[in-house]
């Protein structure tokens, strides 16, 4: 697996932190990391974006970003409103197997959800994929309504012959409520593909030394953890 792309099932569910955790976990096994944000919106040239922020919890990750636009906007819809040139998905290909030819594994990070549009021509994040034959990590929210959008990304990626590695809950709560620990079974089965951890609420404000040592522990050993999905099951079932 020497390029993931993390997707999510929309915005601000955790996909910069769920990325972080997986970087710092295959850090701790001795795995040399990359992480790629394809395209950053919302962020001016003097601030950190999401790839500074996968390196300030996760330690020693090359970072790398293509195109930043300052609205906090889909990609191409940025992109156009600043007159800038937007990000196709060939170059998010490209770069992404540069940096694999010099790092273990290399993390590609996607804004929004899979199908947000990079340019004109409605290219995605899943079009990159494709063109790397990359497996896709899905970030998915806990609560209610999460089983309807991830569902539909699912479907998305099998119809496009995509590898959907399997789903990561990117916040779980510290009291969660009878659905989102219902969803804990269900997930799978609506994605067809594992549940691969499961994030506590509130990981990035960690201290990056405590974010970086207790990481492992929220991701199954396929990202490099030691997190056990039917123990966490079992755990949380109503």
């Amino acid at each position: 697996m020497p390029v993931l792309v993390i997707t999510g099932t929309g915005t601000e569910i955790g996909k910069t932190v769920t990325t972080a955790a997986v970087a710092a976990a295959a850090l701790a096994a001795g795995q040399s990391v990359a992480v790629l944000k394809a395209a950053q919106t919302g962020v001016r040239p003097d601030e950190r974006g999401d790839a500074d922020e996968v390196v300030r919890l996760a330690g020693p990750v090359t970072p790398a970003e293509l195109a930043r636009y300052p609205e906090p906007l889909a990609p191409g819809t940025a992109a156009r409103r600043a007159g800038m040139a937007p990000v196709h998905p060939h170059e998010v290909a490209e770069a992404a197997a540069k940096l694999a030819t010099e790092h273990d594994l290399v993390l590609v990070e996607g804004a929004g959800g899979l199908l947000v549009r990079f340019d004109a021509a409605g290219g995605t994040l899943a079009d990159a994929a494709r063109l790397l034959n990359a497996p896709l990590l899905l970030v998915a929210s806990a609560g209610l309504g999460t089983l309807n959008i991830t569902e539909l990304s699912a479907r998305e990626l099998l119809a496009r012959d995509l590898e959907l590695a399997g789903v990561v809950i990117g916040s779980w709560p510290d009291a969660p409520d009878l659905a989102s620990r219902c969803n804990v079974m269900d997930l799978p089965e609506v994605a067809a593909a594992p549940l691969l951890g499961a994030l506590p609420a509130g990981a990035g404000a960690l201290a990056p030394a405590d974010f970086r040592t207790t990481a492992p522990q929220w991701l199954a050993p396929r990202l490099y953890g030691t997190w056990d999905a039917e123990a966490f099951r079992i755990r949380e079932a109503p």
